[in-house]
């Protein structure tokens, strides 16, 4: 699944491709996503011109004059900037025509959405309840520590939770507890500040260098180019079960915690 350095990523592509432009049609092949695409998007949408291109936690918000295009990528979603007369493939769902060019939703598992709002889209029913965002000033380890003491799941699951901090998926868990030198299956509310603040860090920098370097590789994620992502270079403890810890040696675990596998080291993180 894309996660928040893909669609940040995505969002950066996309961006300077859409800004300013007019909509001159959209074509809908598949309404059947996560959510029906609204078909009063044939109607409403040609005439206006996109004003933002925004991202808030994995969703993308296309802002134009008259409301927004809520975006989400689910399992499989790529968007691309191609040739309005390239000819679609079978999991090619959604085209916002703009002159010469369009943007393309791709879909092969159909669990991403193409929504509309006029009213604010922070206030959207599937935005309203998240968390702040890792990059922002709101996120910091007082906050992870204010709110954990009364959590007592584990301490992956509580900063993956998307009400507690949007964008920490499996991947990057991994990688921030693991430079952060805590174990996975840790009570959220058994940790100190000094470490929330330490935990706090090391995701801002984990979700920083993914970003620059372009999101993690993953087989059904591909840049709005065709290209993928290059963080799984760097990546630490992800996928490296039974493999020597870059900083003691000891074999890296593999552990399912909430039907997710998890890679730590237990020398390293406890």
């Amino acid at each position: 699944m894309p996660e928040l350095p893909e669609v940040e990523t995505t969002r950066c592509g996309i961006e300077p491709h859409l800004l300013g432009k007019t909509i001159q049609s959209i074509i809908i092949r598949q309404s059947r996503l996560r959510w029906p695409v609204p078909l009063k998007l044939k109607k409403c949408l040609p005439g206006q011109q996109i004003l933002a291109v925004e991202r808030r936690a994995k969703y993308l918000f296309l802002r134009l004059t008259q409301g927004t295009i809520i975006i989400h990528l689910g399992m499989s979603g790529s968007l691309r900037i191609l040739s309005a007369n390239s000819q679609p493939g079978p999991h090619d769902h959604i085209d916002l025509v703009l002159g010469k060019k369009c943007l393309r939703l791709r879909d092969p598992r159909r669990f991403g959405a193409w929504l509309w709002t006029t009213a604010d889209p922070a206030k959207h029913k599937l935005i309203q309840h998240l968390g702040p965002e890792p990059l922002s000033n709101e996120f910091d380890g007082h906050y992870l520590y204010r709110i954990s003491r009364k959590r007592k799941v584990v301490v992956k699951n509580f900063i993956m939770d998307s009400k507690v901090v949007v964008g920490v998926g499996n991947i990057y868990a991994s990688e921030s507890l693991f430079r952060a030198g805590i174990n996975p299956v840790r009570s959220s509310h058994r940790i100190g500040l000094k470490r929330y603040m330490h935990l706090a860090e090391e995701i801002k920098r984990v979700l920083q260098e993914a970003i620059a370097q372009g999101g993690t590789t993953l087989k059904d994620f591909q840049h709005e180019d065709g290209s993928a992502g290059y963080f799984a270079q760097k990546l630490q403890v992800y996928g490296r079960e039974n493999m020597p810890c870059l900083n003691c040696g000891h074999l890296i675990v593999r552990r399912v915690i909430a039907q997710r596998s998890s890679f730590y080291c237990p020398c390293c993180q406890h």
